[in-house]
């Protein structure tokens, strides 16, 4: 595996290949990145379509985090049809280098306005949410971040405008809400990784959330988060 702290990865064949969590040789990511670029050619569009399959297609479940490698797999968010902000950047990522595009994970901190009184509860009533996960996609000469963890049908119950992306600068979580009330402050960033440090990101989020939060607190009883969203409007 690569890690750049400082500065942009080199765009070399590391960032084509398929990888033990972007999984992008896998009969099921395969097929994924086949029909959602159809018979589109441009690989900028081609990452566009990505994202908004991924962004969209995918519930967004912070309750239904579990910390065990197979949950982080690409190709377990395509089986689960869910996954939150790391998980469903290993699937834009993996997505995009099967069509050879050359892609990473980036993780920062941030501090999400963008919540619920039960998620502050499961996390501890910690402030910052550690090892925000995104994709970086090299497109045109450049590499851009690209988010794609909220849905639009959550950003629409929580009244925040979708992360748009057009694949020529960057996709970033929201700072705003509709009403222009703060909702997302990016802290810092750890750099990029040509795979998911997995056992990092296992060791940090155990030695920061309770146990409940990075195992599954509540996924099974359904999309509780998206119903807290709905009981707020």
């Amino acid at each position: 595996m690569i890690f750049t702290p400082y500065g942009w990865p080199e765009p070399d064949e590391a960032y084509v290949a398929p990888t033990a969590f972007l999984d992008s040789d896998s009969t099921e990511v395969r097929n994924f990145a086949t029909v959602v670029v159809g018979a589109e050619t441009d690989p900028v569009q081609q990452a566009v379509k990505l994202f908004y399959a991924v962004r969209d297609g995918f519930r967004y479940d912070p309750f239904s985090i579990w910390l065990s490698p197979e949950s982080f797999t690409a190709s377990s968010v395509l089986h689960k049809g869910h996954g939150f902000c790391i998980t469903k950047a290993v699937l834009l990522a993996a997505a995009a280098r099967a069509v050879g595009i050359p892609a990473a994970i980036g993780l920062s901190d941030v501090i999400n306005h963008f919540t619920s009184d039960k998620l502050k509860e499961a996390m501890g009533h910690r402030e910052v949410f550690i090892h925000h996960g995104y994709a970086v996609l090299h497109l045109d000469g450049q590499w851009l971040k690209a988010a794609p963890a909220f849905n639009i049908e959550l950003c629409q119950r929580f009244g925040v405008p979708p992360t748009e992306f057009d694949g020529r600068s960057d996709a970033v979580l929201q700072k705003y809400d509709a009403d222009n009330n703060i909702r997302m402050e990016y802290l810092r960033d750890h750099g990029f990784w040509s795979d998911l440090p997995f056992n990092r990101v296992k060791d940090d989020m155990e030695g920061y959330y309770p146990a409940g939060f990075n195992y599954g607190s509540g996924g099974a009883r359904g999309d509780r988060f998206t119903a807290e969203a709905e009981a707020r409007r």
